[in-house]
């Protein structure tokens, strides 16, 4: 063997050891990333299932509370035998809103053709009650002091005071008479609070902006939402188009009621609901007006607008 070849045997042995030694640190580097990988998924995992329990332990909550106000109307139409027919509807009303709210958990997929025939069967309920006690067809949303969530109210007479006891669901004090009940954008408007990214709006115009990207992107109840406020009149219009839960101008609709709900917690006002059919730019038109006081016309006046 010449010089050379040991010189040349000599020169390669440390580069081979170098590249093994790389070989080492990468296949280690590999696996400790791997190890933090599924480390990751399993927390992330947990952190699924543990979110998931609390938000089903949630609607169980809420349907024990549906079935408790199911029993108690029909107790109350077994005592009473004048209302027993309104009572019966209510009692049953609770009674099925109890049972699709304990088992229809967010965990699972529903269609929406099930979830508009589950509203259809809330809306015409409401509507006959509207209309056997004799109440307007006036939906009036009141805020829940300490609650962050609103309640529908049914007024009997067109000059009305909202009602102190917003429990309902049967409101017989002077002046206040008519129907408070839980509407369906109350728990609407909880998730969306819960998936919200930073604080509610406290102002009529990015509230609304709020309420409609929720509309259309997170519960996904209609293609477009395009409001239009004049919060100095206090008055935000939202233009509606393909509702995936069919006409808009039916009782306590999940569209209005979330809006109505939304702009009642954020700016604590009642809230009086309009529905009418839209024009060729959009399919429905849902306007809601809140009383505005001096306070709120000054800032509207002081606010920039461009």
């Amino acid at each position: 063997m010449s010089m050379n070849d040991v010189d040349s045997t000599d020169r390669t042995e440390p580069e081979s050891t170098d590249d093994d030694d790389d070989a080492v640190d990468t296949e280690a580097q590999l696996e400790r990333t791997a190890a933090r990988a599924e480390l990751l998924a399993e927390e992330n995992d947990r952190l699924r299932n543990e979110y998931a329990r609390a938000r089903q332990s949630r609607y169980r909550r809420t349907a024990i509370g549906l079935g408790a106000i199911g029993l108690l109307g029909l107790l109350a139409g077994a005592v009473f035998p004048s209302s027993r027919e309104v009572l019966f509807a209510l009692g049953a009303t609770g009674l099925f809103g109890g049972l699709l709210t304990y088992y229809l958990t967010p965990g699972q997929f529903v269609a929406a053709s099930v979830g508009e025939r589950v509203y259809a069967a809330w809306a015409a309920n409401g509507a006959a009650i509207t209309s056997e006690l004799g109440l307007r067809e006036e939906q009036v949303y009141l805020p829940d002091p300490g609650q962050e969530t609103a309640r529908l109210y049914i007024p009997l007479h067109a000059a009305f005071e909202p009602p102190q006891d917003r429990h309902g669901p049967v409101v017989l004090e002077e002046g206040e008479q008519g129907l408070v009940l839980l509407p369906t954008g109350a728990t609407l408007f909880e998730e969306f609070r819960h998936a919200l990214a930073g604080d509610l709006a406290p102002s009529a115009r990015p509230l609304a902006t709020q309420l409609c990207d929720g509309l259309v992107e997170q519960f996904e109840l209609a293609d477009r939402a395009d409001p239009d406020v004049d919060a100095a009149d206090g008055r935000v219009t939202v233009a509606i188009s393909d509702s995936a839960f069919g006409a808009v101008d039916r009782f306590d609709h999940p569209i209005g009621s979330f809006v109505a709900v939304g702009l009642a917690v954020g700016l604590d006002r009642t809230v009086r609901l309009e529905v009418e059919p839209g024009d060729e730019r959009a399919d429905w038109l849902v306007t809601c007006r809140f009383e505005v006081d001096d306070a709120d016309a000054s800032a509207t006046e002081n606010t920039p607008t461009g």
